[in-house]
């Protein structure tokens, strides 16, 4: 089973993970795509592969008062497991890269480009989230 969690303050990463799970779920694998707020590291910590979304914030940041503490508590399990970053931003867009550093250092595989999206994803970005999470299915 693969887990997809994600923070959405817009709805642009909600509807990124909703494809992610779609992709998942047409390569024939099990999917639970969960907001952030509805699962624990420790829960998240059981699936062996994950696509974690989170919109930027602030100065090119993860959303701080549930995002970063979910992570920052699933960091030091995530060793091993295969993982796709995804989500939208406004302006800029490096936090996915800083991100993705966060997570190759903890000794997990990152499986697929990240996707970030500027603004609300138009119908060829749904196509890439889905592409994306036929990939981490089929990693």
């Amino acid at each position: 089973m693969i887990g997809v969690i994600y923070w959405s303050g817009t709805g642009n990463t909600q509807a990124m993970a909703e494809a992610i799970g779609k992709g998942i779920a047409g390569a024939g694998q099990e999917v639970v795509v969960k907001s952030v707020s509805e699962i624990s590291a420790d829960e998240a910590a059981a699936f062996d592969k994950l696509a974690l979304g989170c919109a930027d914030m602030g100065a090119e940041q993860l959303e701080e008062m549930e995002f970063e503490p979910f992570y920052t508590a699933l960091e030091p399990k995530l060793s091993g497991k295969k993982v796709i970053l995804f989500g939208s931003y406004g302006w800029g867009g490096t936090w996915l890269e800083d991100w993705a550093e966060r997570v190759k250092a903890t000794g997990a595989e990152i499986v697929a480009d990240n996707l970030p999206v500027f603004g609300a994803p138009d119908d060829a970005a749904l196509a890439d989230c889905e592409a994306r999470g036929k990939a981490l299915a089929d990693a």
